[in-house]
Protein backbone atom coordinates (compact mmCIF):
# COMPACT_ATOMS: atom_id res chain seq x y z
CA UNK A 1 0.00 0.00 0.00
CA UNK A 2 1.19 3.62 -0.40
CA UNK A 3 1.31 6.73 1.61
CA UNK A 4 -1.22 8.36 -0.75
CA UNK A 5 -3.36 4.90 0.18
CA UNK A 6 -2.82 4.62 3.63
CA UNK A 7 -3.38 8.45 4.25
CA UNK A 8 -7.02 8.62 2.28
CA UNK A 9 -8.43 7.02 5.31
CA UNK A 10 -7.11 9.39 7.42
CA UNK A 11 -8.41 12.43 5.53
CA UNK A 12 -11.90 11.45 4.33
CA UNK A 13 -13.66 12.13 7.38
CA UNK A 14 -12.15 15.71 7.19
CA UNK A 15 -13.39 16.04 3.53
CA UNK A 16 -16.64 15.04 4.56
CA UNK A 17 -17.37 17.46 7.38
CA UNK A 18 -16.53 20.06 4.17
CA UNK A 19 -18.85 21.64 1.46
CA UNK A 20 -18.99 18.23 -1.11
CA UNK A 21 -17.35 20.88 -3.74
CA UNK A 22 -14.94 22.88 -1.62
CA UNK A 23 -13.50 19.08 -0.68
CA UNK A 24 -13.53 18.51 -4.23
CA UNK A 25 -11.84 21.72 -5.05
CA UNK A 26 -9.35 21.09 -2.30
CA UNK A 27 -8.52 17.52 -3.10
CA UNK A 28 -7.47 18.40 -6.83
CA UNK A 29 -5.36 20.93 -5.22
CA UNK A 30 -3.92 19.01 -3.27
CA UNK A 31 -2.89 16.25 -5.71
CA UNK A 32 -1.33 18.98 -7.92
CA UNK A 33 1.29 19.87 -5.10
CA UNK A 34 1.28 16.28 -3.80
CA UNK A 35 2.90 15.57 -7.43
CA UNK A 36 4.72 18.63 -7.67
CA UNK A 37 7.06 17.37 -4.43
CA UNK A 38 7.13 13.90 -5.99
CA UNK A 39 4.69 12.41 -3.37
CA UNK A 40 2.53 10.60 -5.43
CA UNK A 41 3.30 7.16 -6.46
CA UNK A 42 1.46 4.62 -8.75
CA UNK A 43 -0.51 2.48 -6.71
CA UNK A 44 -0.83 -0.18 -10.20
CA UNK A 45 -0.28 -3.43 -8.74
CA UNK A 46 2.64 -4.97 -10.59
CA UNK A 47 3.95 -4.09 -14.17
CA UNK A 48 1.33 -1.96 -16.59
CA UNK A 49 -1.48 -4.12 -19.10
CA UNK A 50 -1.52 -2.02 -21.80
CA UNK A 51 -4.72 -2.04 -23.89
CA UNK A 52 -5.22 -0.96 -27.65
CA UNK A 53 -8.37 1.04 -28.27
CA UNK A 54 -9.43 3.44 -30.92
CA UNK A 55 -5.60 2.70 -32.49
CA UNK A 56 -4.23 4.52 -29.20
CA UNK A 57 -2.14 2.76 -26.20
CA UNK A 58 -3.72 3.06 -22.78
CA UNK A 59 -1.24 2.40 -19.91
CA UNK A 60 -4.29 0.53 -18.29
CA UNK A 61 -8.14 -0.17 -18.69
CA UNK A 62 -9.07 2.46 -16.04
CA UNK A 63 -9.90 6.26 -16.65
CA UNK A 64 -10.67 9.28 -14.93
CA UNK A 65 -13.86 10.21 -15.73
CA UNK A 66 -14.95 13.82 -16.65
CA UNK A 67 -15.81 16.53 -14.22
CA UNK A 68 -13.26 15.88 -11.61
CA UNK A 69 -10.78 17.70 -13.56
CA UNK A 70 -12.66 20.60 -15.33
CA UNK A 71 -10.01 22.41 -16.22
CA UNK A 72 -7.07 20.26 -17.03
CA UNK A 73 -5.31 21.69 -14.04
CA UNK A 74 -3.98 18.23 -12.69
CA UNK A 75 -3.64 15.50 -15.78
CA UNK A 76 -0.08 14.55 -14.53
CA UNK A 77 -1.04 13.75 -10.94
CA UNK A 78 -3.82 11.57 -11.85
CA UNK A 79 -1.63 10.00 -13.79
CA UNK A 80 1.27 9.52 -12.02
CA UNK A 81 -1.93 7.94 -9.51
CA UNK A 82 -2.22 5.05 -11.54
CA UNK A 83 -5.13 5.93 -13.99
CA UNK A 84 -4.34 4.76 -17.74
CA UNK A 85 -6.47 7.91 -19.01
CA UNK A 86 -7.98 11.23 -17.58
CA UNK A 87 -10.71 13.04 -19.84
CA UNK A 88 -10.90 16.70 -18.70
CA UNK A 89 -13.64 18.86 -19.01
CA UNK A 90 -16.40 19.60 -19.85
CA UNK A 91 -15.21 22.08 -21.43
CA UNK A 92 -16.94 24.71 -23.63
CA UNK A 93 -16.28 27.71 -26.21
CA UNK A 94 -16.31 30.40 -23.43
CA UNK A 95 -15.89 30.46 -19.58
CA UNK A 96 -18.83 30.08 -17.63
CA UNK A 97 -19.72 29.76 -13.88
CA UNK A 98 -22.29 27.49 -13.90
CA UNK A 99 -25.45 27.11 -11.90
CA UNK A 100 -25.89 28.51 -8.66
CA UNK A 101 -24.38 26.94 -5.43
CA UNK A 102 -24.63 24.82 -3.51
CA UNK A 103 -24.61 22.66 -6.51
CA UNK A 104 -23.04 19.44 -5.49
CA UNK A 105 -23.94 16.89 -2.61
CA UNK A 106 -23.11 13.59 -1.08
CA UNK A 107 -25.09 10.22 0.04
CA UNK A 108 -22.71 8.01 1.93
CA UNK A 109 -25.35 6.16 2.64
CA UNK A 110 -25.99 4.91 -1.25
CA UNK A 111 -22.09 5.39 -1.70
CA UNK A 112 -23.74 8.32 -4.68
CA UNK A 113 -23.58 12.24 -5.57
CA UNK A 114 -25.87 14.80 -7.24
CA UNK A 115 -24.67 17.19 -8.71
CA UNK A 116 -25.74 20.11 -10.71
CA UNK A 117 -22.76 21.89 -11.87
CA UNK A 118 -23.55 23.11 -15.06
CA UNK A 119 -20.51 23.33 -16.90
CA UNK A 120 -18.56 25.15 -14.84
CA UNK A 121 -15.14 25.71 -16.15
CA UNK A 122 -12.75 27.74 -17.59
CA UNK A 123 -13.14 27.52 -21.40
CA UNK A 124 -11.63 25.47 -24.02
CA UNK A 125 -8.74 28.17 -24.86
CA UNK A 126 -7.68 27.96 -20.77
CA UNK A 127 -7.11 23.93 -21.42
CA UNK A 128 -5.55 23.89 -24.40
CA UNK A 129 -3.15 26.09 -23.24
CA UNK A 130 -2.08 23.73 -19.97
CA UNK A 131 -2.44 20.57 -22.27
CA UNK A 132 0.33 21.96 -24.22
CA UNK A 133 2.64 21.27 -21.58
CA UNK A 134 1.22 18.09 -20.00
CA UNK A 135 3.77 15.39 -19.43
CA UNK A 136 2.47 12.20 -18.95
CA UNK A 137 1.91 8.41 -20.23
CA UNK A 138 -1.89 8.48 -19.40
CA UNK A 139 -3.69 8.95 -22.70
CA UNK A 140 -5.63 12.61 -22.22
CA UNK A 141 -9.26 12.59 -23.86
CA UNK A 142 -11.18 16.05 -23.97
CA UNK A 143 -14.72 16.29 -22.84
CA UNK A 144 -16.72 19.10 -24.91
CA UNK A 145 -20.41 20.44 -24.97
CA UNK A 146 -21.70 24.12 -25.47
CA UNK A 147 -21.79 26.99 -23.54
CA UNK A 148 -25.28 27.20 -21.53
CA UNK A 149 -26.57 30.60 -23.28
CA UNK A 150 -26.17 28.55 -27.11
CA UNK A 151 -29.54 27.50 -28.51
CA UNK A 152 -29.73 24.16 -29.59
CA UNK A 153 -30.18 25.29 -33.21
CA UNK A 154 -26.24 26.53 -32.79
CA UNK A 155 -25.31 24.17 -30.80
CA UNK A 156 -23.17 22.36 -33.66
CA UNK A 157 -21.25 25.59 -34.14
CA UNK A 158 -20.01 25.24 -30.02
CA UNK A 159 -18.98 22.03 -30.34
CA UNK A 160 -17.02 22.68 -33.75
CA UNK A 161 -15.14 25.32 -31.66
CA UNK A 162 -14.03 23.08 -29.34
CA UNK A 163 -13.60 20.03 -31.40
CA UNK A 164 -11.07 22.71 -33.33
CA UNK A 165 -9.46 24.09 -30.21
CA UNK A 166 -8.62 20.77 -28.06
CA UNK A 167 -7.66 18.19 -31.70
CA UNK A 168 -3.50 19.14 -31.42
CA UNK A 169 -3.59 18.65 -27.58
CA UNK A 170 -6.13 15.86 -27.03
CA UNK A 171 -5.54 11.95 -27.86
CA UNK A 172 -9.43 11.33 -27.85
CA UNK A 173 -12.32 14.26 -27.86
CA UNK A 174 -15.59 13.28 -26.12
CA UNK A 175 -18.90 14.84 -27.28
CA UNK A 176 -21.29 15.94 -24.27
CA UNK A 177 -24.98 15.38 -24.69
CA UNK A 178 -25.77 13.75 -21.65
CA UNK A 179 -25.33 15.75 -18.96
CA UNK A 180 -29.11 16.77 -17.22
CA UNK A 181 -27.50 20.31 -16.02
CA UNK A 182 -27.90 22.39 -19.07
CA UNK A 183 -31.27 23.33 -20.32
CA UNK A 184 -31.84 21.34 -23.71
CA UNK A 185 -28.80 19.84 -23.53
CA UNK A 186 -30.15 16.15 -23.29
CA UNK A 187 -32.42 17.42 -26.73
CA UNK A 188 -29.16 16.96 -28.56
CA UNK A 189 -29.40 13.20 -28.49
CA UNK A 190 -32.76 13.15 -30.71
CA UNK A 191 -31.98 11.25 -33.94
CA UNK A 192 -32.05 14.09 -36.24
CA UNK A 193 -30.56 16.66 -33.81
CA UNK A 194 -27.40 13.91 -33.22
CA UNK A 195 -27.24 12.56 -37.11
CA UNK A 196 -26.75 16.81 -37.88
CA UNK A 197 -24.14 17.44 -34.86
CA UNK A 198 -21.94 13.81 -35.53
CA UNK A 199 -22.21 14.43 -39.12
CA UNK A 200 -20.83 18.22 -38.98
CA UNK A 201 -17.90 17.04 -36.46
CA UNK A 202 -16.75 13.91 -38.09
CA UNK A 203 -16.42 16.36 -41.42
CA UNK A 204 -14.45 18.56 -39.27
CA UNK A 205 -12.59 15.61 -38.14
CA UNK A 206 -11.56 14.59 -41.36
CA UNK A 207 -9.99 17.87 -42.18
CA UNK A 208 -8.33 18.11 -39.02
CA UNK A 209 -6.62 15.01 -39.54
CA UNK A 210 -5.29 16.06 -42.45
CA UNK A 211 -4.14 19.72 -40.71
CA UNK A 212 -2.22 17.78 -38.23
CA UNK A 213 -1.12 14.16 -39.42
CA UNK A 214 -3.02 12.81 -36.73
CA UNK A 215 -6.06 10.84 -36.25
CA UNK A 216 -7.59 11.71 -33.10
CA UNK A 217 -10.76 9.34 -31.75
CA UNK A 218 -13.82 11.34 -31.72
CA UNK A 219 -16.58 9.49 -29.19
CA UNK A 220 -19.70 10.86 -27.62
CA UNK A 221 -21.58 10.19 -23.98
CA UNK A 222 -24.50 9.33 -23.53
CA UNK A 223 -27.31 9.01 -20.52
CA UNK A 224 -28.54 5.82 -18.73
CA UNK A 225 -31.98 7.86 -19.31
CA UNK A 226 -32.88 6.24 -22.41
CA UNK A 227 -35.63 4.10 -23.62
CA UNK A 228 -35.39 1.15 -26.01
CA UNK A 229 -36.24 3.39 -29.22
CA UNK A 230 -33.72 6.06 -28.13
CA UNK A 231 -30.98 3.32 -28.10
CA UNK A 232 -31.85 1.79 -31.16
CA UNK A 233 -31.87 5.22 -32.60
CA UNK A 234 -28.54 6.48 -31.51
CA UNK A 235 -26.83 3.31 -32.38
CA UNK A 236 -28.45 3.44 -35.70
CA UNK A 237 -26.61 7.03 -35.97
CA UNK A 238 -23.51 6.04 -34.59
CA UNK A 239 -23.39 3.18 -36.81
CA UNK A 240 -23.92 4.97 -39.92
CA UNK A 241 -21.81 7.72 -38.96
CA UNK A 242 -19.03 5.39 -37.90
CA UNK A 243 -18.48 7.30 -34.58
CA UNK A 244 -15.03 6.51 -32.87
CA UNK A 245 -16.29 5.40 -29.71
CA UNK A 246 -19.14 5.82 -26.69
CA UNK A 247 -19.15 6.51 -23.21
CA UNK A 248 -21.96 4.80 -21.37
CA UNK A 249 -23.22 6.25 -19.45
CA UNK A 250 -23.74 9.79 -17.63
CA UNK A 251 -25.57 10.55 -14.81
CA UNK A 252 -29.65 9.91 -14.31
CA UNK A 253 -32.53 12.15 -13.08
CA UNK A 254 -33.75 8.77 -11.92
CA UNK A 255 -34.52 8.64 -8.18
CA UNK A 256 -36.20 5.23 -7.23
CA UNK A 257 -32.83 3.94 -5.90
CA UNK A 258 -32.73 6.71 -3.21
CA UNK A 259 -36.33 7.20 -2.95
CA UNK A 260 -36.89 8.67 0.54
CA UNK A 261 -33.81 10.29 0.95
CA UNK A 262 -33.57 13.64 2.20
CA UNK A 263 -31.88 14.78 -0.78
CA UNK A 264 -33.80 12.97 -3.05
CA UNK A 265 -35.63 15.95 -4.73
CA UNK A 266 -32.36 17.74 -5.33
CA UNK A 267 -32.37 18.80 -8.78
CA UNK A 268 -29.37 17.26 -11.08
CA UNK A 269 -27.89 14.17 -12.04
CA UNK A 270 -27.47 11.11 -9.52
CA UNK A 271 -24.22 9.47 -10.17
CA UNK A 272 -22.36 6.34 -8.16
CA UNK A 273 -23.60 3.19 -6.76
CA UNK A 274 -27.74 4.09 -7.65
CA UNK A 275 -26.87 4.27 -11.30
CA UNK A 276 -25.00 1.04 -11.77
CA UNK A 277 -27.83 -1.20 -12.86
CA UNK A 278 -29.19 0.91 -15.40
CA UNK A 279 -25.68 2.31 -16.77
CA UNK A 280 -24.71 -1.39 -17.15
CA UNK A 281 -28.00 -2.35 -18.85
CA UNK A 282 -27.76 0.54 -21.07
CA UNK A 283 -24.11 -0.73 -21.93
CA UNK A 284 -24.87 -3.81 -23.04
CA UNK A 285 -27.96 -2.86 -25.36
CA UNK A 286 -25.16 -0.47 -26.74
CA UNK A 287 -22.37 -3.50 -27.41
CA UNK A 288 -25.12 -5.36 -28.93
CA UNK A 289 -26.46 -2.95 -31.49
CA UNK A 290 -22.77 -1.31 -32.67
CA UNK A 291 -20.71 -2.25 -34.99
CA UNK A 292 -17.95 -4.66 -33.77
CA UNK A 293 -15.56 -2.19 -34.30
CA UNK A 294 -17.07 0.99 -32.14
CA UNK A 295 -15.57 0.41 -28.55
CA UNK A 296 -17.20 1.26 -25.33
CA UNK A 297 -16.06 3.10 -21.74
CA UNK A 298 -18.35 2.11 -19.70
CA UNK A 299 -18.64 4.52 -16.69
CA UNK A 300 -21.54 4.69 -13.72
CA UNK A 301 -21.95 3.07 -10.48
CA UNK A 302 -18.06 1.46 -9.96
CA UNK A 303 -17.00 1.55 -6.21
CA UNK A 304 -15.37 -1.80 -6.39
CA UNK A 305 -13.00 -4.03 -8.76
CA UNK A 306 -15.81 -6.21 -8.92
CA UNK A 307 -18.34 -3.33 -10.71
CA UNK A 308 -15.35 -2.53 -13.07
CA UNK A 309 -15.35 -6.61 -14.16
CA UNK A 310 -19.10 -6.17 -14.94
CA UNK A 311 -18.52 -3.60 -17.00
CA UNK A 312 -16.06 -5.12 -19.11
CA UNK A 313 -18.61 -8.27 -19.25
CA UNK A 314 -21.37 -5.91 -20.36
CA UNK A 315 -19.16 -5.22 -23.23
CA UNK A 316 -16.70 -2.10 -22.20
CA UNK A 317 -13.14 -2.22 -23.39
CA UNK A 318 -12.23 0.37 -21.16
CA UNK A 319 -13.73 1.91 -17.70
CA UNK A 320 -13.80 5.03 -16.26
CA UNK A 321 -14.41 6.49 -12.31
CA UNK A 322 -15.53 9.22 -10.34
CA UNK A 323 -18.09 8.84 -7.47
CA UNK A 324 -16.47 6.03 -6.30
CA UNK A 325 -13.03 7.21 -6.23
CA UNK A 326 -14.61 10.13 -3.55
CA UNK A 327 -15.74 7.38 -1.54
CA UNK A 328 -13.17 5.16 -1.86
CA UNK A 329 -10.14 7.13 -2.72
CA UNK A 330 -6.75 5.68 -4.53
CA UNK A 331 -7.33 2.21 -2.93
CA UNK A 332 -10.37 1.73 -5.95
CA UNK A 333 -7.79 2.45 -8.56
CA UNK A 334 -5.29 -0.31 -7.47
CA UNK A 335 -8.91 -2.79 -6.70
CA UNK A 336 -9.90 -2.06 -10.40
CA UNK A 337 -6.94 -2.59 -11.84
CA UNK A 338 -6.48 -5.96 -9.97
CA UNK A 339 -9.73 -7.19 -11.01
CA UNK A 340 -9.20 -6.03 -14.71
CA UNK A 341 -6.58 -7.61 -15.56
CA UNK A 342 -6.26 -9.51 -18.73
Amino acid sequence: MTLIESFYPVLKPWLFRLDAERAHTFTVKMMIIAHRLGMLKSVVPGPQQPRSVMGLTFPNALGLAAGMDKSASAVEAWGALGFGAVEVGTLTPRPQPGNPKPRLFRLPEHEALINRMGFNNPGIQSAVKKLQQRRTKAVVGVNIGKNFDTPNEDAVSDYLICLKAAYSVADYIAVNISSPNTKGLRDLQAEGAVRELISALKKEQAVLQQEHGKQVPLLVKIAPDLNEMQIEALARVFNEQSIDGVIATNTTIERTAIKGHRLANETGGLSGAPVRERSNQVLQAFRMLLKEQIPLIGVGGIVSGADAVEKMKAGAALVQVYSGLVYRGPGLVREVLEKIKP
